[in-house]
């Protein structure tokens, strides 16, 4: 479990952190550096799914390795089944990161949503769900690792 008191914002008891794939921990499919060895360092000490509808058919071959619950949903519905998923974990329990219009349910409902806008950039519907917004995945992870940035930027 991650936890962190974010003074005028929430008490974050995290225990399930939920990516969205390609524009979050892969451009074109193919998984960004650096993402890899930071998904190993959290998944010893709290769940780590990717959900995802496999726009480029890679991830299964790119996260192989690493010790992720991946599921890859229907194009059709996007935004509900991830919302859904998150839904079903436990809201309050939920870290969420994407990019895409079809991660805008997520984002909003779990306890934290984070957008992140990289090269494949972010809808703004997504920036306007989120509760931070990055310029890249390994800010977004780290900002978990490094709870004083967190604290820094949501206090009220």
């Amino acid at each position: 479990m991650i936890d962190i008191d974010i003074p005028g914002f929430k008490h974050l008891k995290i225990h399930h952190l939920v990516l969205d794939y390609n524009g979050t921990l892969a451009i074109d499919g193919l998984l960004l550096d650096g993402v890899a060895r930071r998904l190993r360092t959290f998944s010893q000490k709290i769940q780590v799914h990717i959900i995802t509808a496999d726009t480029f058919g890679l991830v299964k071959a790119q996260i192989e390795d690493l010790p992720v619950k991946v599921t890859i949903l229907p194009s059709e519905g996007l935004v509900e089944a991830k919302r859904d998923y998150v839904f079903k974990l436990g809201l309050e329990s939920v870290v969420a990161i994407g990019n895409g219009r079809n991660d805008v349910g997520m984002l909003k409902d779990a306890a934290l949503g984070i957008a992140v806008i990289q090269r494949e950039g972010a809808a703004v519907e997504t920036l306007l769900s989120a509760d931070l917004v990055v310029n890249h995945i390994l800010d977004a992870l780290d900002f978990l690792n490094q709870p004083n940035r967190l604290i820094a930027s949501l206090r009220a």
